[in-house]
């Protein structure tokens, strides 16, 4: 097992440095004229980009010292999510690049109707201003020969230049863009998510319940980068709602308590008629599922470990993540769910969506999950969709409906593009006459 994993492993980061390779190929070698200054910071750049992508992992991973994790994980996370935008950028490119050459082959053919340079004097050559070659008119750039007018280039010097300009165009534009793309959705995490309203209707739901309003929050992932600022944003965002409960959905935390403990602090200021609950994410056994159950306990906060309640309208009950299968504490719907009154609507957290197809068994009304992150960095949807039976929104299977926040943080880079944050406020709607 140890050596498959290893393989694994020696697997992915070929496949890493290949891409970072063909990425540094487009953006750096392509673009300059030889070893020099700008491409060796270019080369630094991509090969310390990598290196401190795969350290934050690792070290997020292991559990080492907090400090090393906070100081990687900015330049470490941030870099990924750069480096996926690069990449898409630079495939684009490719479909570009070709169209590029042929409209600057056909401007330079002789015989082609004059148009009015735009960029340098009247007369002067654009590729040739962009890259320091002298003007047709006779000016001098770093350059040192001159052209008459209507003459062509040396044999050899035309081609070579031509791709040089094309590729520094196209590489340009492709940094922009993914840069632009991670500045805006970092931006945006970092702000704090948004409220979503939805009306879900209950058919088991009694008239006096109409209404109810639970605040759904999932995936905040406090841990080297989001911190108890964020944890505040999050606690705000949801009290200014004025829920009748509130219903924290797993992926609390990346992290131990030892260190993340001050930054989950925020939480115990979270109020609601009917309370706040919480049921554990895959990323909390990663963490130390025991110990933060407890904490959230202390912070006023009540954990339903594969357990029921019986609030005035409707049961609430909750199960534990499938992660805690490795350690003897997966989910039990038979303990939450086996002897309670059918007859009662029940809203189930649970936090991954694919528990739905248990909580259709069981007859619950609402399963309420988030652990998807809506996708967080698109295309990353159309991998959760493979693996999700709905990423975000609402859904139906049978009598069961699923609800699915995008959750209001982020795990890795603290990046959402096409995703953004979210808590939903769900209002209950009786359809009982």
């Amino acid at each position: 097992m140890v050596i498959v994993l290893a393989l694994v492993a020696v697997a992915v980061l070929a496949v890493v440095a290949g891409l970072h390779w063909y990425i540094w190929r487009r953006l750096v070698r392509d673009t300059t004229r030889g070893p020099g200054p700008a491409r060796r910071a270019g080369t630094a750049v991509f090969v310390a980009g990598p290196v401190l992508m795969v350290a934050a992992l690792v070290t997020e991973r292991s559990g080492a010292a907090f400090g090393l994790q906070r100081a990687l994980a900015w330049p470490g996370f941030l870099w990924m999510a750069l480096a996926l935008y690069l990449l898409l950028a630079v495939l684009a490119g490719e479909a570009v690049r070709p169209l590029l050459r042929r409209a600057l082959h056909r401007r330079r053919q002789p015989g082609a109707n004059p148009v009015e340079p735009p960029l340098g004097r009247p007369g002067q050559d654009p590729v040739g201003s962009l890259l320091g070659r002298p003007g047709r008119d006779g000016g001098h750039g770093p350059g040192t020969a001159t052209v008459a007018p209507g003459a062509q280039e040396a044999p050899g010097t035309e081609e070579p230049t031509r791709r040089l300009f094309v590729s520094r165009v196209v590489a340009g534009a492709a940094a922009t863009a993914a840069v632009a793309t991670v500045g805006y959705g970092t931006y945006g995490v970092l702000r704090g998510p948004r409220v979503k309203r939805v009306t879900i209707p209950l058919a088991k739901l009694p008239r006096a319940a109409h209404g109810f309003r639970i605040a759904v929050v999932s995936d905040i992932h406090l841990g080297p980068i989001l911190g108890r600022d964020f944890a505040q944003k999050v606690v705000d965002t949801v009290n200014a709602t004025q829920p009748d409960l509130i219903a924290v959905v797993g992926d609390l935390v990346d992290g131990s308590v030892k260190d993340l403990g001050p930054a989950a602090a925020p939480l115990a200021r979270l109020r609601a008629r009917h309370g706040a609950y919480f049921v554990t994410g895959n990323h909390e056994y990663f963490s130390g599922a025991e110990q933060w159950v407890a904490e959230v306990r202390a912070l006023g906060l009540h954990p339903l470990e594969n357990a029921r309640t019986e609030l005035p309208y409707f049961d609430l009950a909750g199960v534990n993540d499938l992660q805690g299968e490795s350690e003897g504490q997966g989910p039990d719907f038979g303990k939450a769910l086996g002897d309670r009154d059918t007859a009662r609507a029940c809203v189930l957290l649970a936090h991954q969506p694919v528990q739905i197809h248990e909580a259709v068994r069981y007859g619950v009304d609402l399963q309420l999950s988030g652990h998807t992150h809506g996708g967080q960095l698109w295309p990353g949807n159309l991998l959760a969709a493979a693996a999700n039976p709905t990423v975000a929104g609402l859904d139906r299977y049978g009598d069961t409906q699923l609800y699915v926040t995008r959750g209001a943080g982020a795990w890795g880079p603290p990046t959402r593009v096409g995703a953004p944050s979210d808590v939903t406020v769900i209002e209950l709607a009786a359809t009982r006459a």
